[in-house]
């Protein structure tokens, strides 16, 4: 039995490697679709970022069924918790939905005339600082979103440069992921250890929240500095199509947003609201565009099978992660999140038994500000590339261009969560 375990903990490892490199080589396969039309749809499928945990959690299901047998797949699967991907899959839907994006860039716009600069320039830095660091009130995911479909229009487009298109998404992913650390329940990293270590709110903000929100100027203003000569402006980019939206249906749309946000621990209350929502949407469709299921399904996927293939990988992680003094558990963490989910980082620091604050303080901190590096260090970044992916080449998201487009930002919230 100890032996079909180690086996199966072997494998589980292997078949995450697989999935990590899987990620690497997404573009490759998109690329290969373009050239090779007859085996297009399977070539797509392939290169889709989003069904690759998936998949390859399906394939750590069936070998564990044929090694261990079937009752014990399905327990194992069973006993993975699915809240984060369900609760990612509503937010997106929600907070994408036309009355909920009209209602955000109208106050962007609002506040973009009260600075002095070019209203596309004002709002590029705020949908690059503001609605990140908005984050730690409506939750990362949500934030992700609104920044994302905000942005797309703005710069993700075929005639900006590719590598400034990346040099933006890096700092979008590095900036949500550091831009939720104001409070102690929006950032998954955070909530996995707040009731463990006891940090609230307050010791959030006056320990990480400041540097983050420092960081998070300098990121933005620094890429938005190098956008200014591609940026459009804001009024060829975000008419609004359909019929004007009350604001008490913009309202009604923010409730359901906050709702599920108030309930992100609760899945059976937050689904529930979400077909309420779904509901609403039908009964009021003359104010709608269609609403993003496939995306947030897609996205959904994507982290269940994060859960399902990061499940097995404690036992060679939490080790690493003891082992290291406070300096080097800093830099362990930035680099190991850029293979693994930062929550599920800090989560295995939270079983580690005396573990000294100063060393909580340094996983924490390079928890979150690897949380950039690639598609799966972070939960949110899965939602942002199947948003944005449409404004690259191929119609995909290379890890090595997100990877370099992320060094700098990650400098700057390093440095600051270090030396500050």
């Amino acid at each position: 039995m100890a032996e079909t375990s180690s086996l199966l903990q072997l494998v589980g490892a292997v078949l995450f490697g697989i999935a990590l490199v899987h990620t690497f080589c997404a573009k490759f396969f998109e690329s290969l679709a373009h050239r090779h039309p007859a085996h297009a749809g399977l070539l797509h499928l392939l290169g889709e970022v989003e069904v690759v945990f998936g998949f390859w959690a399906f394939v750590l299901v069936a070998a564990m069924a044929l090694m261990a047998g079937s009752q014990e797949a399905i327990r194992y699967a069973e006993s993975r918790q699915y809240t984060e991907p369900l609760f990612v899959c509503v937010v997106m839907v929600i907070a994408a939905s036309r009355p909920v994006l009209e209602a955000v860039r109208a106050t962007l716009a609002g506040i973009s005339r009260l600075l002095p600069l070019p209203p596309a320039i004002a709002l590029a830095w705020l949908g690059l600082a503001a609605v990140p660091l908005l984050g730690s009130l409506i939750t990362e995911p949500a934030a992700m979103t609104l920044a994302a479909l905000m942005l797309a229009p703005q710069i993700f487009r075929p005639e900006v440069p590719e590598r400034l298109k990346y040099a933006a998404l890096g700092v979008l992913f590095v900036n949500i992921s550091i831009g939720g650390t104001l409070t102690s329940y929006a950032a998954p990293p955070v909530l996995m250890v707040a009731s463990t270590w006891h940090w609230d709110t307050a010791y959030m903000a006056s320990h990480f929240g400041w540097k983050a929100a420092l960081a998070v100027v300098i990121n933005a203003t620094t890429v938005v500095w190098l956008l200014r000569k591609h940026l459009t402006p804001a009024s060829r980019t975000t008419a609004p199509a359909g019929a004007p939206v009350p604001w008490l249906v913009s309202l009604v749309h923010l409730a359901f947003l906050a709702g599920v946000v108030v309930l992100a621990h609760h899945p059976v209350l937050f689904l529930g609201l979400f077909l309420f929502f779904l509901g609403y949407t039908q009964a009021y469709s003359k104010f709608q565009t269609p609403l993003i299921l496939k995306e947030g399904l897609l996205v959904g996927f994507f982290l269940a099978g994060l859960v399902v293939l990061g499940g097995m990988q404690q036992w060679w992680l939490q080790p690493i992660v003891s082992s290291l003094a406070p300096t080097a558990l800093f830099f362990g963490a930035l680099a190991l999140t850029a293979v693994t989910d930062n929550a599920a980082l800090t989560y295995l620091g939270s079983l580690i038994q005396g573990i000294s604050p100063a060393a909580q303080y340094m996983l924490m901190a390079g928890a979150v500000a690897g949380g950039g590096l690639t598609v799966i260090a972070n939960a949110p970044n899965p939602a942002g590339a199947a948003l944005l992916r449409q404004g690259f080449e191929d119609q995909s998201i290379g890890a090595g261009g997100l990877l370099l487009g992320a060094l700098l930002p990650t400098a700057v919230a390093a440095a600051c969560f270090l030396m500050l």
